[in-house]
């Protein structure tokens, strides 16, 4: 079997706020007040593999930004382990630690917040890879000349900042510099979803093309379905910081099993459902802060029974690359699909 290019392996982060001087003296008086903690990944395994493209999508605040990070190498995991190339990240020397670092990049949603408005592009895109000694300082204009012409931007923009720029040229500034450094693994977050929909099947076939030439990998952070279903060749479904459901494309959008993902996809526009009304997954996504025990759909699952209260459902193979955490996977003769028929969401 192939070596996954990165692999996450129970990988959890919390993000904790201690408390201040006014809320311990509270506390110490008999008052009900706790340290905040934000559970925003739990125990998540996410493989990738050289020259995939991997779709991970959930709705706002699931956590799926948060792993986009730890797997590029931005935040550190609170609990688990990440490998590059089928090594311990953390075992790594130091060399082989910077070169992982430089391999893996990221492209954010907002390119207005995330690249420096006081720099010219120049400077933007040619900053990196002269300060990691991947080009001399006086062949930097002729590199970003040609990365400004690779992702389709006019080399005498060299001099001009970023609110020069409009929305879509913004986020191929973005692009250029991420490929900048020669990485492997891009981790897209959500880097489509501020542009007008033309704009974004511009950058879409930009990214595959840039796939072809230049071998890359991708882990495609989105809430967009349609948009997952054309770039990538995994999906992998998220919620409340847990994978509930990962499959190759085709058979995802085919078959789909966990009743979060059936009720996702049975709201996504179609012809044939034109005349269909409209009716959107019941509640909100429960605070991280204090996620429901057992299954964390379960409050808004219309087929949850008391099993899916108490226990965690674990991921299981239910067709060949066909993994889903569903307790109703375990019952004789019902399935989430055929469960879904008589529910409403």
């Amino acid at each position: 079997m192939t070596t996954p290019l990165v692999e996450a392996s129970a990988i959890s982060r919390r993000f904790s706020r201690g408390l201040d001087y006014a809320e311990r003296l509270a506390r110490m008086m008999g008052a009900n007040v706790e340290e905040r903690v934000v559970h925003a990944v739990d125990g998540v395994s996410l493989a990738v593999n050289p020259g995939e493209v991997v779709g991970l999508v959930g709705e706002s605040g699931c956590g799926k930004s948060t792993l986009g990070r730890i797997m590029a190498g931005i935040l550190p995991p609170s609990d688990g382990v990440m490998r590059w190339q089928g090594r311990d990240v953390s075992t790594q020397g130091r060399s082989e630690a910077k070169a992982a670092r430089l391999a893996s990049q990221m492209i954010f949603q907002d390119p207005m917040s995330s690249l420096n408005p006081r720099k010219t592009i120049m400077d933007i895109i040619g900053e990196a890879p002269v300060a990691h000694g991947l080009v001399r300082r006086n062949e930097a204009a002729d590199m970003v000349t040609a990365l400004m012409q690779r992702v389709g931007l006019d080399p005498s923009y060299l001099k001009r900042y970023p609110h020069q720029f409009s929305g879509g040229q913004r986020q191929r500034i973005g692009i250029a510099r991420a490929l900048a450094v020669k990485p492997r693994f891009i981790i897209c977050d959500e880097s489509v979803s501020a542009l007008d929909v033309s704009i974004q099947a511009q950058i879409l076939n930009l990214f595959m093309e840039l796939k072809q030439e230049l071998g890359l990998t991708y882990l495609f952070i989105s809430h967009d379905l349609g948009v997952v279903k054309h770039i990538s060749d995994r999906v992998a479904i998220m919620y409340l910081g847990r994978i509930v459901e990962s499959a190759p494309a085709d058979a995802f959008f085919a078959a789909p099993n966990h009743p979060y993902t059936i009720a996702l996809l049975s709201e996504v526009p179609t012809i044939k459902q034109r005349r269909r009304q409209f009716n959107p997954v019941k509640g909100e996504i429960p605070s991280p802060l204090h996620p429901p025990s057992g299954c964390h759909f379960h409050p808004r699952c219309p087929n949850a029974f008391d099993r899916c209260r108490i226990e965690r459902p674990v991921l299981r193979e239910i067709a060949p690359g066909h993994i889903s955490a569903c307790h109703l996977n375990d019952t004789p003769g019902k399935t989430p699909a055929t469960a879904a028929l008589s529910a409403t969401y």
